[in-house]
C-alpha cells in the first residue's frame, strides 16, 4: 500500500523542478494527483506520463484558482491536500528593485500561496480534513542580499502557515511549510532550461560551490524535498502543524571558518 493510497492531492508548479518530484513521488505512493502549471505542453506531458490530470493554473489568479477545484472535484469527486509549490525568483538589490518586479514577485509567491488556502481549504474541510504544505524557503528564516523581493514573499508565506494552521486545525486541516536551500532546480541551474547547456557540469559546479557552504557539501536534490513534502501530507505527520521545516543541507546552521 502507498502511503497516500486514496488521496487527491494538487500541486501547483508541478510541471518541473520540485513540483514535479512531488507530482512522480505522490502518484508512485497511490495519490490522486492535480498537476497544475502554466507551462501546458511540459505539465499535460507529466500528467499523461504518472497518470493525473492536468489544469493550467495562474496561481496569482483567483479564477484559475476557482478552474482548478472545478476540474480536480470533476475528475475525482474532491480535493484533500494541496502542495503550494509554484514560485519565482529575481535577483536585485533592494534600492534597484522596480516596484513592478516586486509586485510581480509577490503576486505569484505571496498571493499565489494565499489564494491556494483560500480557494482550496473549504474543499479539503469538506471532504473531512486533510493536508497543506506551503513552499517557503531558506531565506525566510535569514536574509539573503540580492534576492530581497524573494525572501520577504518567503517570510510572509511562514506567517500565512501559522494562521492558517490556528484557523483550520478544527476543520481538520494541518498547514505546515517547507523551506528549502539551494536545490538542484532551474531556478539555481539555469543551463536545465537551456537546450544548448550542459545541466550535468552546471551541476558538479553548483556542488563544488555550496560544498563550500553547506555541511553536506553539495545542492540538495528535488527528490529530497519530495519526500519531506509526502511525509507532511501523509499520516507519518499526523500530529504536526504550524511548523517550518528547513532542508538545506545544513547551511541555516551555522559559517565554518575552518
Amino acid at each position: 500500500m502507498g502511503k497516500l493510497d486514496g488521496r487527491v492531492v494538487l500541486i501547483t508548479g508541478a510541471a518541473r523542478g520540485q513540483g514535479e518530484q512531488e507530482a512522480r513521488l505522490f502518484a508512485e505512493e497511490g495519490a490522486e494527483v492535480v498537476v497544475a502549471d502554466v507551462l501546458d505542453d511540459q505539465g499535460e506531458t507529466l500528467a499523461k506520463e504518472i497518470g493525473a490530470r492536468y489544469v493550467h493554473l495562474d496561481v496569482g489568479q483567483e479564477a484559475d484558482w476557482h478552474t482548478a477545484v472545478a476540474v480536480a472535484k470533476s475528475a475525482y469527486g474532491r480535493i484533500d491536500g494541496l502542495v503550494n509549490n509554484a514560485g519565482i525568483l529575481r535577483f536585485n538589490a533592494l534600492l534597484d528593485t522596480p516596484l513592478d518586479e516586486f509586485m510581480q514577485v509577490v503576486q505569484v509567491n505571496q498571493v499565489g500561496c494565499f489564494l491556494g488556502i483560500k480557494c482550496v481549504a473549504p474543499e479539503i474541510a469538506a471532504a473531512g480534513g486533510g493536508t497543506i504544505v506551503n513552499t517557503a524557503s531558506y531565506t525566510a528564516m535569514t536574509g539573503m542580499a540580492a534576492v530581497g523581493t524573494y525572501a520577504a514573499t518567503k517570510h510572509a508565506i511562514l506567517g500565512l502557515t501559522r494562521v492558517a494552521a490556528m484557523e483550520l486545525a478544527r476543520r481538520r486541516i494541518r498547514v505546515n511549510a517547507m523551506c528549502p536551500g539551494a536545490i538542484d532546480t532551474a531556478m539555481s541551474n539555469p543551463a536545465q532550461l537551456d537546450p544548448g547547456g550542459n545541466a550535468e557540469d552546471m551541476l558538479k559546479a553548483l556542488d563544488e560551490l555550496y560544498g563550500k557552504l553547506v555541511p553536506l557539501g553539495r545542492i540538495g536534490r528535488p527528490e529530497e524535498v519530495a519526500r519531506l513534502a509526502l511525509f507532511l501530507t501523509g499520516e507519518d505527520s499526523s500530529y504536526i502543524t504550524g511548523q517550518p521545516f528547513v532542508i538545506d543541507g545544513g547551511w541555516l546552521a551555522g559559517v565554518s571558518v575552518l
